[in-house]
């Protein structure tokens, strides 16, 4: 209600009410609002304390908390996954300082040597599985010309 319905509604009082018993109305109507606002006050303690006794406060704050992504840590994973999106690999060592960068150029160089040595590792297997299987396709026989033309053929179809 604005200020407009007020002086409406005072100038209704004052014409039905009269102006001797105004104020008396006023203080009545000030009194059984006061009684009102009470009333509501103690209702709504009462809720709460009939909440607070069956655990359903406990139960609200948990459900509020289920809807706060701080509670599972996950504005900390965004926060990982926009700096992992943004990171770039050459930007990074210019950012740091120079101890830092050296100590970041090592360790990608020792990156660097473990992934050749792993290659060569992968090589080297490789080629000794293939010389293995050259040397099983050299120890067996090839078969003569002579004895594969004496060989009846064998009948292709079934009876």
């Amino acid at each position: 209600m604005g200020w407009t319905e007020l002086l409406l509604i005072g100038m209704v009082a004052l014409i039905v009410v009269g102006p001797k018993d105004l104020p008396v109305m006023f203080q009545a109507l000030g009194k059984m609002t006061a009684k009102i606002k009470r009333m509501a006050r103690e209702f709504s303690q009462a809720m709460n304390e009939a909440a607070d006794a069956t655990g359903a406060s406990d139960i609200a704050k948990d459900l509020k908390g289920l809807n706060n992504p701080r509670n599972f840590g996950m504005d900390s994973l965004k926060d990982a996954a926009d700096q992992f999106d943004k990171w770039e690999p050459g930007k990074q060592a210019r950012a740091m300082g120079p101890e830092t960068a050296k100590l970041a150029q090592e360790r990608a160089e020792a990156a660097r040597k473990i992934q050749e040595a792993t290659k060569a590792k992968e090589d080297a297997k490789r080629a000794a599985a293939i010389a293995a299987d050259a040397a099983e396709l050299e120890a067996e026989p090839e078969p003569d010309p002579e004895t594969v033309a004496d060989a009846p053929a064998e009948d292709t179809k079934q009876a």
